[in-house]
């Protein structure tokens, strides 16, 4: 059973991994933070209580609900036929030892029709900050016949997880996702003003000291969201239900840490289990091309 994690977590080395608090991934949505700003921050005793969001379900929303995979088209089936050929079982991964079958299999988060490859994340994990500069390289190795896709995780509560989870939905909506993603890891790890860790003092900041939805609605104005849009959004019916869906998936995935690789529902591991940040990239092209060929 994984041990619970704390902020002691950024001291790990670079292939650990964030783990859930109980082995159970999914936890509840919560909303938007709205606690007072650092420069006036009360003890964390004051800051407000985060309500469980509602859970009624909602019509499906493109990148964030699990769906079967579409028809694939003409193009679609070249690119997959493309991965196929190139496909070789030399014996270097094995089923059980570098990754793990996931069974059953289980829906994709897109409805693309391409072979998705999806890594479960947070911001506030320091093993993904450690692994996020590789991502960015895996995402540029895949195949045409694969398509890349963050789900964000939630399962670390009490180091504001969920809230950086509605953050990353929130940001997706408006479209500032991808312009605004490695810049997100540094404003958490690197001058830590949207992180839960003082940086100078190594210690993590009182939760009314955390940072609140106006401050990541000005981070992403940088970016081409407008604050007020952003703050309302995130406030919305709808991010509620893509925290949800993203927890069930997360868990139905049996992911119990972060990052993790997710391949077309099917296959999944941590760079720890393929043994290195490159194997990781080797190991993502291996289970495209052996879902490509049907093997």
């Amino acid at each position: 059973m994984p041990k619970r994690l704390s902020l002691a977590c950024a001291a790990l080395l670079m292939l650990s991994a964030c783990s859930s608090n109980n082995g159970d991934s999914a936890a509840p949505a919560t909303p938007a933070p709205t606690a007072a700003s650092t420069a006036t921050a009360a003890p964390a005793a004051t800051a407000p209580t985060l309500a469980q969001a509602g859970t009624a379900a909602a019509p499906a929303a493109a990148g964030t609900t699990a769906s079967t995979p579409a028809a694939v088209d003409p193009s679609i089936a070249a690119d997959r036929a493309e991965a196929a050929a190139k496909f070789v079982d030399d014996g270097s991964f094995v089923e059980g030892k570098q990754y793990q079958r996931i069974e059953p299999a289980q829906p994709t988060v897109t409805n693309t029709g391409k072979i998705e490859v999806v890594e479960v994340f947070s911001y506030g994990c320091p093993a993904c900050n450690a692994f996020h500069d590789w991502m960015d390289k895996l995402a540029a190795a895949m195949p045409k016949a694969a398509t890349v896709v963050y789900l964000p995780a939630s399962f670390v509560p009490q180091e504001n997880w969920p809230a950086l989870q509605r953050v990353y939905y929130t940001a997706q909506a408006l479209g500032v996702d991808a312009k605004g993603h490695d810049a997100m890891y540094d404003a958490v790890w690197k001058s830590g003003e949207l992180g839960m860790m003082d940086l100078r003092s190594e210690r993590p900041k009182p939760q009314a000291a955390w940072p609140t939805i106006n401050d990541f609605a000005k981070f992403y104005a940088q970016y081409g969201a407008k604050p007020d849009e952003f703050v309302a959004t995130a406030n919305s019916f709808s991010i509620n239900t893509k925290m949800k869906r993203a927890d069930e998936l997360i868990k139905a995935y049996g992911v119990e840490s972060t990052p993790t690789i997710v391949v077309n529902g099917k296959y999944r591991f941590s760079p720890k289990d393929a043994g290195s940040y490159e194997q990781t990239i080797k190991l993502t092209q291996f289970l495209v091309g052996k879902e490509a060929a049907g093997k």
